[in-house]
């Protein structure tokens, strides 16, 4: 997953590079405040892109006495630090520029120079969003696109399919603002459709926190994870019952399960490492995101300890 993920924010990174330059030129020619928002949108896409990819780089680092499991949740906070910057430079100033151009409304210039460059970066917008949406996965599976975003544990991968989903709707809405405001004579429409930018980037902003907030903190593996494990540990020969599970995200490629088990009477110590050594390989297989796998045996007394629900 990491070239996958790494792909798409290389993607996003280029197509919002290329915009921003396009958006500013044609607000400097038309003094448009929707198109001047979108440039600030696209610069504070890019800035994040390059975050993601510095996340990625740390989060690969080897693990170390003073950081046993590794750096990969660095990705997530990173991928916090995107969403305030979303939220802070994107949604921030669009709405003041927003209301700024309310103040002093003015019908937008040439519309050509809007409506071509509108045009290229929905088109390249797309393209970015479709690169991100492969990478996202899950289609034909039954569940809604807005399910496999919650789902995915990849900010690489959810955080550009946000991104490039907001820039699309925000493109849409700079177009109707400049629209309507020539149309109708209505210089007002176009700050009007900064302010909408400014408040969609917000709301993206504040889901991209929420999701990795869950994620920092040590969001659990899947209900579908859980159960093809427990149905692994439950098929062995030796195993008696799965006592206690937990399995937390350490990063989008690591997981760390914990495992209580109890095995069958008259298992001696050595029946016992053989199936613990089964039981780490086959879910290993099932999910090679299991880098790091705990077992430990449980008997009668250990039944009143801290029980995980699964």
């Amino acid at each position: 997953m990491a070239g996958g993920g790494t792909k798409a924010v290389v993607a996003a990174m280029i197509a919002n590079g290329i915009i921003a330059i396009a958006k500013f030129t044609a607000a400097a020619i038309t003094g448009s405040s929707a198109m001047l928002s979108e440039g600030i949108h696209s610069v504070a896409d890019t800035g994040n892109q390059a975050l993601l990819l510095l996340g990625n780089r740390r989060s690969h680092r080897p693990p170390d006495r003073q950081h046993p499991f590794g750096y990969g949740q660095e990705l997530y906070f990173w991928s916090l630090i995107v969403a305030m910057i979303l939220f802070g430079l994107g949604g921030g100033f669009s709405i003041y520029e927003g209301i700024a151009h309310l103040s002093h409304p003015e019908v937008p210039g040439d519309p050509i120079w809007i409506y071509s460059v509108l045009g290229v970066a929905f088109v390249v917008e797309a393209i970015a969003l479709k690169v991100a949406l492969g990478e996202l996965g899950g289609k034909g599976s039954g569940q809604s696109l807005w399910a496999r975003v919650r789902a995915c544990s990849d900010p690489r991968v959810f955080v550009p399919v946000a991104e490039d989903f907001a820039a699309l709707v925000g493109v849409v809405v700079a177009f109707l603002g400049v629209f309507l405001a020539r149309a109708l004579d209505l210089p007002v429409l176009d700050g009007a459709a900064s302010i909408v930018i400014g408040i969609i980037l917000a709301l993206v902003a504040v889901f991209l926190g929420y999701e990795t907030r869950a994620l920092l903190v040590g969001e659990t593996i899947s209900n579908a994870l859980r159960r093809s494990i427990r149905e692994i540990v439950d098929e062995d020969d030796s195993v008696s019952e799965v006592v206690r599970m937990a399995g937390v995200h350490l990063g989008p490629e690591e997981i760390l399960l914990n495992l209580g088990v109890r095995f069958l009477p008259g298992n001696d110590a050595e029946s016992v490492a053989r199936a613990v050594e089964r039981i780490e390989k086959k879910i290993r297989v099932l999910d090679p995101r299991v880098t790091r796998v705990f077992i430990e045996p449980e008997t009668a007394a250990d039944r009143g300890g801290l029980q995980v629900p699964f």
